[in-house]
């Protein structure tokens, strides 16, 4: 293993890998994991990938978890790069889906939960808490059981009813709140030291954007190691968004790629665009956006930890950041299921959407080549689906 130690994403605070850690002990933001990159590299080429299993765990050696231990898996990752049809095409621009449902329990949310998880075991911990809008709780329900750990998962009580099956079906505690996302964290905050619950959080831990930037890895990879000139990511908490942004970086330390970057885009809803308004308004952090609401639950985050690093990838890459309303994000599904053989999340229809309205607006070019990421499946949202 090659993880150096762990950095607080503000302050710079440097911290022990080698303990269970959350949040920054000295300003409570985000923790990164620093990989020693020159050693990693010894063995961890692009040469060496072409012989490896088709899993993110592949790139074991930028990843947390000391070597010699068996990861907690189910076969995530390796997910599909598909070209699109010329019918979602617009005029020559070279659209590519990245086709994440794929993923064990059918979302991107696997990513970061077998890292996430993998670690957390390994550090002792012996019962996993997470607040969830729907994919990640039945992620994390699905690891914990595979690693024989207890999962505590606090969802709101309008999540899509799959989530909360699947959860249960997993063998997880779940808990329906009266709310959002942001009061089943806060319910987790002021039991979890009173039951011995490990926070696993989006962004509270320092391993769930380390499953999550492999995607930046298998992108590149599937690109031949040259990344594509747009992005558009569907963004509630945005560990994948920061977790890509690492991996560029890290891939670029690597002598993978060059200095160039795809403009990034995060795609939101119009009923909860805390990112959209805050980009906007030229903020640095965003503010809770109230009476927050969409069809689209990966969405309805209404204040994410890692906003300010969400910003400031928008305006380094000059990317920029949408909303889109429900209304459109179920046409636009049903317009790429018939065109695409896809049934997408909402969330992932909200990208397509995204597109067409930022190529309107002349922000994606003639000859560009764009990435979109359809983060789920929209089996979990059938009743999103109704009529």
């Amino acid at each position: 293993m090659f993880l150096k130690h762990l950095e607080c994403s503000a302050c710079g605070r440097c911290h022990e890998w080698s303990r269970l850690q959350n949040l920054c002990v000295s300003c409570q933001k985000p923790l990164l994991a620093i990989v020693d990159l020159a050693a990693a590299s010894r063995t961890l080429t692009r040469e060496s990938l072409a012989t490896r299993e088709k899993s993110l765990w592949r790139y074991r050696e930028v990843l947390p978890l000391p070597g010699e231990l068996e990861p907690v898996s189910l076969g995530e990752g390796g997910t599909p790069l598909l070209r699109a049809s010329g019918s979602c095409r617009t005029g020559d621009i070279d659209l590519w889906i990245k086709e994440e449902s794929l993923n064990p329990t059918q979302s991107f949310k696997a990513r970061g939960m077998t890292v996430a998880v993998s670690m957390a075991k390994y550090l002792g911990a012996e019962k996993l808490a997470v607040p969830s809008a729907g994919n990640a709780g039945g992620a994390l329900a699905a690891y914990a059981a595979r690693a024989g750990l207890e999962a505590h998962i606090f969802m709101p009580r309008d999540t899509p009813r799959a989530n909360i099956i699947e959860c249960r079906e997993l063998a997880a505690h779940v808990t329906l709140i009266d709310g959002l996302i942001t009061d089943c964290a806060a319910e987790i905050a002021r039991r979890k030291e009173k039951e011995g619950w490990f926070d696993m959080s989006t962004l509270k831990e320092p391993y769930r954007v380390e499953g999550k930037k492999t995607l930046g890895y298998e992108l590149a990879e599937q690109f031949a190691w040259q990344l594509p000139d747009v992005i558009l990511y569907p963004t509630g908490g945005g560990t994948g968004l920061i977790g890509m942004w690492k991996a560029f970086d890290e891939m670029e330390m690597l002598g993978w790629i060059g200095k160039k970057r795809p403009r990034m885009f995060a795609v939101q809803a119009t009923g909860c665009a805390p990112m959209v308004r805050a980009f906007e308004a030229g903020e640095k952090t965003a503010a809770e956006f109230s009476d927050a609401h969409t069809i689209a639950s990966g969405l309805r985050v209404p204040k994410a930890i890692g906003d300010f690093l969400i910003l400031n990838i928008l305006r380094q890459s000059k990317g920029g950041a949408v909303a889109v309303d429900d209304e459109e994000m179920i046409r636009v599904a049903r317009d790429v299921g018939s065109k695409e053989g896809l049934f997408v999340c909402p969330e992932g229809a909200a990208c397509f959407a995204a597109f067409k309205s930022l190529h309107r607006a002349g922000k994606v070019g003639s000859g560009e080549q764009v990435v979109i990421f359809n983060t789920g499946s929209g089996i979990k949202y059938l009743e999103c689906y109704n009529g």
